[in-house]
């Protein structure tokens, strides 16, 4: 079972190595830069103060430490752009999070363009997520906006614009926004919200969530009016 759960995870390293290189080519080079920065920058004093062996033991779990770092930041890069301008990439990326603290309907409206409004209900109230350029989501966003205030009239309603323009937030700083929203309701308040919004229903089916490998980690959010 240990050897199974081993080779799983080597299998989906070299996986996940093998997308972040085609973003990074110098991935390898920048990894062993870390490597030795960090084995150096530890290894170095303790050479000096205490002896070779006790230097190397220590440095080098630190350099490993520091290349898996930038790794991990790299691959959360590359992760992001690999899926960063398809329909229903904010909706991956959310429901993406760990701890399922933002249970999300994707696709609640969807225009011909491809635009579209996938909502989330957490404890700030309900979050309005777009995709789409801010000229056309506009609309969108209003129309969902509406329709939600009329079955949770006393929830705050927070609308987030996700894409590219200057105006709105990228797929990267999304899960940071969703975190600085204030936290308004109750557990037992979002189970409530969340009882009442199902009915709305959605589009679920009208846009594929892209599929992949996705990173574990706001000026364009309106507060509610």
């Amino acid at each position: 079972m240990a050897k199974g759960k081993f080779r799983q995870g080597l299998s989906s390293l070299v996986q996940n190595w093998k997308m972040t290189q085609k973003s990074f080519p110098f991935l390898w080079a920048e990894a062993l830069g870390f490597f030795a920065f960090g084995t150096i920058v530890v290894a170095a004093p303790v050479w000096i103060l205490v002896n070779p062996v006790t230097a190397l033991l220590i440095g080098i779990p630190i350099g490993l430490l520091a290349a898996t770092y930038w790794f991990s930041r790299r691959a959360m890069s590359a992760a992001y752009s690999s899926i960063e301008g398809q329909p229903g990439a904010a909706a991956a990326v959310v429901q993406s999070i760990r701890g399922n603290k933002w249970p999300m309907t994707p696709a609640v409206a969807v225009n011909k363009n491809q635009d579209m409004i996938s909502r989330v209900i957490g404890r700030p109230g309900v979050i309005l997520i777009s995709e789409g350029p801010s000229s056309r989501v506009g609309t969108l966003l209003a129309n969902e906006r509406k329709k939600t205030a009329r079955w949770v009239p006393d929830i705050p309603i927070y609308e987030i614009q996700v894409g590219l323009e200057a105006d709105q937030v990228s797929l990267r700083k999304l899960q940071k926004t969703l975190t600085k929203l204030p936290r308004n309701l109750r557990g037992g308040e979002v189970t409530e919200v969340r009882r009442r919004l199902d009915a709305l229903g959605n589009a679920a089916n009208a846009l594929p969530i892209p599929k992949g490998p996705m990173p574990t980690s706001a000026r364009s959010t309106r507060r509610p009016r």
